[in-house]
């Protein structure tokens, strides 16, 4: 009995590898993005589009399903232009918006799980700040003018990745942001409660595994 189920297991195993081959997806997923974001509803008339970039971490828990956690950085949406006058120089202010979706994604696996197609959504925080150009990493300068806004709202993207080898992708995603910001008034945004809507489209490149 024990010489024949001896000479069974390497058949078993060879057997159970493609089915396992096949099973196999990457469970941790990083992503570096690149594009832009368009403002809408109160933002539309007082922010203008902006360039961003944007960095994420998603785990696939199971096959068809990713919980996700990331941070998108606009550059200039609220188009400040002043500076701060020191005894040291002057120095430029500018502006940046701070996005960090937490939520998770549906996935839909196609062409033997190389091109994904992904939607899904979840809470979304927002910071919008002035900041200025520091003169060194090591001596920082006080911006007592700069101003900030922050708010709570969600989100909702879709998107597709497609994998070049097995650790390797590229893709396209659109995220809907939906919020409300209250704080100072930052550039043309009163110091009021806005109505916070973005529209954002980010190409990227990820690694997996």
């Amino acid at each position: 009995m024990n010489s024949s189920l001896a000479k069974l297991l390497p058949a078993a195993l060879l057997c159970f590898a493609p089915l396992q081959a096949q099973d196999y997806y990457p469970r941790h997923n990083l992503t570096l993005g690149i594009g832009g974001a368009a403002p809408q509803a109160d933002l539309s008339s007082l922010m203008r589009s902006a360039p961003g970039v944007s960095v994420g971490y998603g785990y696939r828990f199971m096959r068809y399903f990713q919980a996700d956690i990331g941070m998108d950085i606009l550059f200039g949406a609220a188009r400040i232009r002043e500076f701060l006058l020191t005894d040291i120089g002057n120095f430029r202010i500018k502006d940046r918006e701070y996005f960090v979706p937490m939520g998770g994604r549906a996935i839909a696996p196609l062409m033997d799980g190389k091109l994904l197609l992904s939607a899904g959504g979840g809470g979304l925080y927002m910071r919008y700040n002035e900041r200025i150009n520091q003169p060194s990493t090591y001596f920082r300068v006080d911006c007592p003018i700069c101003t900030r806004r922050s708010g709570w709202g969600y989100y909702a993207q879709a998107g597709g990745d497609y994998f070049f080898g097995t650790n390797f992708r590229l893709g396209i995603k659109t995220r809907f942001y939906r919020g409300h910001t209250e704080g100072e008034p930052l550039g043309p945004v009163p110091g009021i409660r806005t109505r916070d809507h973005w529209i954002n489209t980010l190409g990227e490149v990820g690694f997996s595994f």
